[in-house]
C-alpha cells in the first residue's frame, strides 16, 4: 500500500484540462477516469523506476512503462475500499492487440488516497488465467446486483495474479 504523491495528482489533473489519454475507442473513461488510470501508471513507474515521468500526447501503442527491456501495461481500478485477494481487475479484449509483455494491476482507494499494486502477469497468459466476458453479458456481483459489459472483457482475480515482490525480470 502506497499513500498517492498529491502533487503528481493534481500535476496529472492540470494535464488532463487539455489533453486526454483516450484511445481505445470504446470505454476511454471520462477525466476521472483518466486520472485515476494516469496515476496508478505514474506511481507503478515511480516504484519500478523512482521517479515519476514525463507526459505524452502521443499514444504509447499500450505500453506505458518499458523496465528492463520488459514493456509493460498499466491497468488501476478505482474502489472505496483496499483489494483483496479475492477482488477482480478488468481488461478490455480490444487491448489485446496492443505489444506488452506485462500487465499490471492497481487498485486506487480514493478514501483513502492510496494505491496498491495487486499484482502481474504475462500479457500471453492473461486469457489462460483470465473469465472473459462478451460485450452485452451480465455480471453479478456478491450482493445480487450486476451490471453488463459495454465491450469483451478479461477479468483476471488478484489470487491469479503475481505478487509484485518477485518482480525482478
Amino acid at each position: 500500500m502506497m499513500k498517492i504523491n498529491q502533487e503528481q495528482k493534481r500535476r496529472i489533473w492540470n494535464w488532463l484540462q487539455n489533453n486526454t489519454v483516450a484511445n481505445r475507442g470504446v470505454n476511454d473513461g471520462n477525466k476521472e477516469n483518466q486520472l485515476t488510470g494516469l496515476i496508478g501508471e505514474f506511481e507503478v513507474h515511480n516504484y519500478l523506476l523512482g521517479y515519476y515521468p514525463e507526459f505524452s500526447n502521443s499514444f504509447d501503442g499500450g505500453v506505458d512503462i518499458v523496465y528492463k527491456g520488459k514493456t509493460i501495461d498499466v491497468k488501476t481500478m478505482c474502489r472505496t475500499v483496499d483489494a483483496k485477494m479475492e477482488y477482480a481487475n478488468n481488461f478490455y479484449a480490444c487491448q489485446l492487440k496492443y505489444n506488452c509483455d506485462i500487465i499490471i494491476f492497481v487498485s486506487l482507494n480514493r478514501l483513502e488516497n492510496t494505491i496498491q499494486i495487486c499484482g502481474w502477469i504475462e500479457k500471453k497468459n492473461l486469457e489462460k488465467k483470465s473469465i472473459f466476458y462478451e460485450k452485452g453479458e451480465k455480471r453479478y456481483r456478491d450482493d445480487g446486483t450486476y451490471f453488463k459489459f459495454k465491450a469483451d472483457n478479461y477479468e483476471i482475480y488478484n489470487y491469479n495474479l503475481i505478487d509484485i515482490s518477485w518482480f525482478d525480470l
